[in-house]
């Protein structure tokens, strides 16, 4: 039987631990791409630009991609998969007719693969242009490992029970961020990603009419002159338009939080951060022209780009389906 130096076996035995605690993405890098493709990003930002150029509304849903997709199994794009039997991620009821961006994806992902085929996975994709969408209209950008796999699975009902829901209060909000590892500040301040959103009427309707099953009652938290607006544009019992999240849909700045501290957040969740202490302290705070809710936001998206990355995975051809 063969014996080592004491020396000799602690270094056999700190190599052997640094296998088994490296995480899975750990030879991942900003410059994943250098080699095997130098052109990525670079394809990435200009065609998220010229996309943006044509509709800025995209922006918010670019980063509401990559946030649903990270939240249900990691950052891995299976929320780009489609399902013949509509049982697949896009399929369950938060992302259902709301996500926006996958022709806008499918499109990228063509162009990577002419210049590098089979390289660049789906999920990179969805990373990058999130980034790329935010810093064109105004945000900061924010670090980026490359080098994600592509998932081969999607359940609608993973998205269910795992995406945050509009009508959470600040506990559940709380609970559903720290399941994936955030703090309940991270929570407020990826919140804040409501700045470039949109949305339907059926996500507040229940605020304007028979709130909490009491007929004829409007959520007395809302503000007086934003429950009139919202009831032009949201008639009771029809779809009504689509409303936009802050006053200045497609910038990204502060007024999502001052639109909050003055009770004219669009979602129940949002008004519910000012239900407790720490959420209505990080809402002032972050309401505040000059405050760094940017360089915060950003930081965050970098913890949130990194969630669970997939370990059986591939580099699909087409977003949308596995390979075959």
């Amino acid at each position: 039987m063969c014996s080592f130096p004491p020396l000799r076996l602690l270094s056999i035995l700190g190599l052997i631990l640094l296998a088994i605690t490296t995480d899975a993405h750990s030879y991942s890098g900003a410059d994943y791409y250098k080699d095997s493709c130098p052109q990525a990003t670079t394809i990435v930002t200009d065609m998220v630009n010229n996309f943006l150029k044509a509709n800025k509304n995209l922006a918010g849903g670019f980063l509401r991609l990559h946030f649903h997709d990270c939240f249900v199994r990691g950052c891995d794009a299976s929320v780009l998969l489609h399902s013949p039997t509509n049982t697949a991620e896009k399929d369950a009821r938060p992302n259902a007719g709301s996500l926006r961006g996958f022709h806008e994806i499918d499109q990228i992902k063509a162009a990577l693969e002419a210049q590098c085929p089979g390289i660049v996975s789906c999920a990179d994709i969805l990373a990058l242009a999130a980034r790329d969408a935010t810093v064109k209209v105004g945000g900061q950008s924010w670090s980026l490992d490359l080098g994600r796999k592509d998932g081969k699975v999607s359940i609608s009902s993973e998205a269910d029970d795992k995406l945050p829901s509009p009508f959470f209060t600040y506990d559940q909000l709380v609970k559903n961020f720290g399941d994936v590892g955030f703090t309940q500040e991270e929570m407020v301040i990826l919140s804040g990603g409501h700045t470039i959103g949109r949305s339907s009427c059926g996500a507040v309707q229940s605020r304007l009419y028979n709130f909490n099953g009491v007929a004829g009652l409007t959520d007395p938290s809302i503000d007086p002159s934003l429950a009139k607006e919202l009831k032009k544009k949201c008639p009771e019992n029809e779809p009504g338009s689509t409303l936009s999240m802050d006053s200045t849909k497609n910038t990204f700045d502060h007024l999502y939080f001052k639109a909050v501290l003055n009770n004219k957040g669009l979602f129940q969740s949002d008004a519910n951060l000012l239900t407790n202490q720490v959420g209505k302290e990080l809402v002032t705070r972050y309401s505040k022209a000059g405050s760094s809710f940017s360089s915060d936001f950003a930081a965050a998206m970098t913890k949130m780009s990194n969630i669970q990355w997939a370990t059986d995975g591939e580099v699909r051809r087409i977003c949308s389906v596995i390979n075959q």
